[in-house]
């Protein structure tokens, strides 16, 4: 990449570029740039109005990119849309709160869900935004505060939010109505966990991986399991060969869910280049390639040729962040 940056977004566009925007390398950054899987090259695009870490970054069904709250010293509640047709920013309308760490999910109806998160408290709230008018409207509240958090949007069209933080590491999840605007508890991870993956299987069911977790404060999971949206219930699957959080979840062409990287222990220096798929035929993982660099805070992206690109993060070296990028091909 043209910048080293960590706590930044990927987005595959629907011309199959993938847009890079922000995070962070010491400074906060508004820049952007584009990578060309047909060339293996990347170039600067235009610049985000904000310069923003821990945001959420969001293709829509017009093909625009919807950037939304983070972080540049202070909280962030606004938002604004990337056009790939030029290369350019515009500002659209403000969150009603300002937050980061929060999730965005692109609904079946096209608009955009965003849960919880922290403007230096924890939320519950969640609101929608309206492509068609570029407006935020506040739905309803979720059961829990929690940021560091994951949402799914399931194959019925609800979404599935899981775990994440309110001070305390949180197993409970629930499930958003888009038909309602209300959301429903439901069965309890078996594991608190943040800044876990969580990813959405062929077969509907939701596989969580990983994460921090509660027994201790330097409890890093290897353990993963299944939510299954028929019943309501999480069932344990094949424990992880490395616990790690802040790693990224990929789910491939195949079927099978790639997780890369991470912090492994309670060592400042166990950031991990390790990589494994989960097989969800037989509910087992398998150690693949390693990446060339340990990276943390990275992002993962599924390319429309079925590679995975790997951008940024940081390898735990002092100033060790990082502007290269890499392929996975299964």
């Amino acid at each position: 990449m043209n910048n080293t940056r960590y706590y930044h977004t990927a987005s595959v566009l629907t011309n199959g570029k993938v847009l890079v925007t922000g995070g962070s390398h010491g400074s906060y950054l508004k820049s952007a740039e584009l990578y060309d899987p047909s060339t293996g090259l990347w170039n600067i695009t235009g610049n985000m109005n904000n310069a923003r870490r821990l945001h959420t970054a969001s293709v829509l069904t017009n093909g625009k990119v919807l950037v939304t709250g983070g972080y540049d010293g202070s909280y962030l509640k606004s938002a604004e849309l990337y056009d790939p047709s030029t290369g350019l920013w515009n500002i659209t309308g403000y969150m009603n709160n300002t937050r980061y760490y929060h999730t965005a999910s692109v609904l079946t109806n096209g608009k955009v869900l965003v849960t919880g998160g922290s403007d230096g408290s924890y939320l519950k709230s969640a609101e929608l935004y309206d492509p068609s008018t570029g407006l935020w409207n506040i739905t309803g509240y979720m059961n829990n505060t929690r940021y560091y958090h994951t949402a799914s949007v399931l194959k019925n069209g609800k979404v599935l939010v899981t775990g994440g933080s309110d001070g305390s590491y949180l197993k409970s999840a629930e499930l958003y109505d888009p038909s309602t605007g209300l959301w429903d508890i439901t069965g309890n991870m078996n594991y608190g966990r943040y800044s876990h993956t969580a990813s959405v299987l062929t077969n509907g069911k939701v596989l969580v991986a990983g994460g921090q977790g509660n027994s201790s404060s330097n409890s890093y999971l290897k353990s993963a399991e299944l939510y299954d949206p028929s019943t309501g219930l999480w069932d344990i699957t094949g424990n992880m060969n490395y616990g790690r959080y802040s790693h990224t979840a990929s789910v491939l062409t195949n079927g099978k869910v790639l997780v890369a990287g991470g912090q492994g222990n309670s060592s400042s220096n166990s950031y991990l280049k390790s990589a494994e798929l989960y097989d969800p035929s037989t509910g087992l993982w398998n150690i693949t390639g390693n990446m060339n660099n340990t990276r943390i805070q990275h992002t993962a992206s599924v390319l429309t040729n079925g590679k995975v690109l790997v951008t940024g993060g940081h390898n735990g070296s002092s100033g060790g962040y990082l502007a290269s990028a890499e392929l996975y091909q299964r």
